[in-house]
């Protein structure tokens, strides 16, 4: 098996605690650089033999990198990115993509013409508990979904000093969780026809929305998106009411906290959910059954990315479903301060 020399760009939370670990989960990826001013030699540990740099020039400059990640504040994605793209390499670009679809489209067109892979790291596709709800909704056994409520809330009253919570292009939880609960919503719907979003700010001392709740009007679907940081008793993360039924979900994916934790992708137990929290269905008679959560897998994006490389596949995550998340994030921006809802066509 040839093994694709693989260089990371970003060092922080995202590219310690969500890439490093997927990449080097994958026998056909090697982690060879990584890009960052800050990363620490313990944290370096688990990739031995990887190779530190300052920026990211030496790992766009070496041949032998034939994929390259791109980890780091939002603003800067399309320009690394495209000089990524530019010097022929293969490219995975963290969530969310870029901070304009038209920056998206210029990507997924360079990318194109270039013959090479762009993917997009939306790895909630990959949460457990998504995986059990899109796999109820394909059986049928729903019928006909009209209402999905969805939910990304936590308690996290104090503002924290980083660049996700500061005044500058791309911060706030719209970008942030936003993008995966649109991501989601996308997947199981398709790209709505309108879009309402009251956006706001909550915590003393936060400089960027905190919280936002999103109308996604799908026709006879309608897609109801909440995120907040100051939601200390969170209800179900998913209510989904069809013709033939109800799905309720309460908790969240338990990879992140794992991930946090030291557990790696293969380790016993990696991806479960606890039966506490399992997934409810009832029926229209009134009859419920627990529905066990599928594991959840963040590592089938890296195993995807290099059977596109390997076997010219197509990638996980498509670069133009990634832009159409912009643009319900763009359309979401101008409802909110527009106070109207936007028609999307």
């Amino acid at each position: 098996m040839q093994r694709y020399a693989t260089g990371l760009i970003g060092f922080g939370l995202g590219g310690a605690i969500f890439h490093a670990p997927m990449i080097a989960a994958v026998p056909g990826l090697r982690l060879a650089r990584i890009a960052s001013r800050s990363a620490q030699a313990d944290a370096l540990q688990p990739y031995p033999g990887v190779q530190r740099d300052d920026t990211p020039q030496a790992m766009l400059d070496d041949p032998d990198i034939a994929l390259v990640v791109v980890c780091t504040p939002n603003a800067s994605h399309y320009t690394l990115a495209r000089a990524a793209l530019e010097a022929g390499k293969h490219v995975v670009v963290d969530k969310p993509f870029v901070l304009s679809s038209t920056e998206g489209d210029e990507l997924v067109a360079l990318a194109r013409a270039k013959g090479l892979k762009l993917g997009v790291y939306q790895n909630r596709r990959w949460d457990g508990d998504f995986l059990t709800l899109r796999r109820s909704i394909e059986s049928g056994e729903l019928g006909e979904v009209h209402t999905y409520r969805a939910h990304f809330d936590r308690y996290a009253p104090q503002v924290k000093v980083r660049w996700k919570e500061q005044a500058q292009p791309g911060a706030g939880v719209l970008w942030d969780l936003g993008s995966h609960l649109i991501d989601q919503a996308l997947q199981l719907f398709g790209m709505p026809q309108s879009v309402t979003a009251h956006l706001s700010i909550q915590r003393d001392g936060a400089q960027v929305e905190d919280a936002f709740e999103l109308v996604l009007d799908h026709g006879a679907t309608k897609s109801v998106l909440h995120a907040g940081a100051l939601v200390r008793a969170p209800g179900p993360r998913y209510q989904v009411h069809g013709t033939q039924g109800s799905f309720v979900k309460y908790g969240i994916d338990p990879q992140e906290d794992a991930l946090k934790a030291g557990m790696r992708p293969g380790d016993a137990g990696w991806g479960r959910d606890a039966p506490d929290a399992w997934a409810t269905v009832t029926a229209v008679d009134g009859s419920q059954r627990t529905v066990e959560t599928v594991a959840g897998a963040y590592e089938s994006f890296y195993q995807g990315m290099y059977e596109a490389i390997a076997e010219g596949k197509e990638v996980p995550v498509k670069p133009q479903e990634a832009v159409d998340v912009i643009r319900v994030i763009e359309l979401a921006l101008r409802s909110h301060h527009e106070r109207r809802t936007i028609d999307a066509v």
